[in-house]
């Protein structure tokens, strides 16, 4: 089993330094209805403008419609395929663009499935799932395939499931699943009182 906790200035909570987008999923080992359930909750109590709660998420599970989860799978971008398809759960992250109570725009609708998807990752992390985001997927496809409204955001497709031996990746994705995590240094993107574009 990998571990690459971030490596930070000052300690951050252990399932935040812990949590990494790997690609070596073990497609023997399903992930669990009471799994899936958890995560879905994780994301629905993100905070949202409103309390609107704009995300839509569409879960694909192997185990249970494996139809349903090789059409969103072919829906990836050929490079996140190849290592996508050990992954029992596919999870496509969307919103509605609309506020539900007035019907007016909701321009945050994105950052607000943003928290609640990344809150889904936390808690992927913390039962010992792994998650990777990807924003390489066809969406015109994903539209015809489940009949999804036109006028719905589609931002996300995260994989969900538990870590496999590295023998299953390629050697590119190898080297990139055991590279070093690297983030810019903090005071490249966090500015202190006065905005600082550096």
């Amino acid at each position: 089993m990998i571990q690459k906790p971030a490596d930070t200035a000052q300690a951050i909570e252990k399932v935040m330094a812990e949590r990494w987008s790997g690609r070596a999923y073990d497609p023997t080992v399903m992930v669990t209805p009471e799994e899936i359930t958890a995560l879905c909750e994780a994301a629905r109590w993100a905070p949202s403008c409103f309390g609107d709660e704009p995300w839509r998420y569409l879960v694909c599970d192997k185990n249970t419609d494996r139809e349903a989860w090789e059409k969103l799978l072919s829906a990836l971008v050929p490079g996140n395929q190849e290592w996508a398809k050990n992954a029992p759960v596919l999870i496509l992250a969307a919103s509605a663009p609309t506020f539900s109570q007035n019907d007016k725009p909701n321009r945050w609708s994105g950052y607000d499935t943003g928290a609640a998807s990344i809150s889904l990752c936390l808690q992927a992390t913390s039962m010992g799932l792994m998650s990777h985001q990807m924003g390489g997927f066809d969406d015109k496809k994903i539209r015809e395939a489940f009949s999804i409204a036109d006028d719905i955001h589609m931002w996300s497709v995260i994989a969900i499931g538990h870590q496999a031996a590295l023998d299953n990746l390629t050697e590119e994705q190898l080297e990139r699943e055991l590279s070093p995590r690297q983030r810019r240094p903090l005071e490249q993107t966090f500015f202190l009182n006065n905005w600082s574009e550096k």
